[in-house]
């Protein structure tokens, strides 16, 4: 298994309901746990992270994104705002293109499973849905950057 099927794993994961994944083949073994806002990745600690090892070994947790994890602690979160975060790593884009108009702004009201926005990640378009409904207050992100996996993009108001 190569570094990209990891990532896709680690995206699913960001996406689905469940809050732990866990994979084991051969003698490579890892276990993927949300816990928060960004899921967690675990690895054994003989690998680094890619994952190449021998034998099972003790987990170890490792921050998916150490570099932005700062920057997110340090926000102060209002009370009844949400915060839609990036499930992987890419290029943020707020319309499907360049003349069209964006899927969402603020003072717009979405619904659960309505798409925010794309992100393209290895030349593959993955559309960003909402996971509340309520009001966008604010795009945290400029259209056409990268993001990183946990970012957050939209700020919305529940409700």
């Amino acid at each position: 298994m190569g570094l990209d099927e990891i990532k896709s794993l680690i995206a699913l994961v960001g996406r689905e309901p469940f809050q732990e994944f866990e994979f084991e083949a051969g003698d490579m073994r890892f276990r993927i746990r949300k816990d928060g806002p960004a899921p967690v990745f675990q690895a054994p600690v003989a690998a680094p992270i890619v994952m190449a090892a021998s034998a099972p070994a003790p987990v170890h947790a490792i921050p998916a994104a150490p570099a932005a994890l700062p920057a997110l602690a340090a926000t102060t979160d209002e009370p009844g705002i949400h915060y839609v975060t990036s499930p992987i790593v890419g290029t943020f884009y707020r319309s499907s293109n360049p003349t069209a108009t964006p899927f969402t702004s603020p003072g717009d009201f979405v619904k659960p499973g309505q798409t925010l926005c794309i992100i393209e990640a290895m030349k593959l378009m993955n559309e960003i849905e909402s996971d509340v409904a309520g009001e966008i207050v604010k795009v945290l992100v400029e259209n056409g950057t990268p993001v990183e996996y946990g970012e957050r993009l939209f700020a919305v108001r529940i409700g």
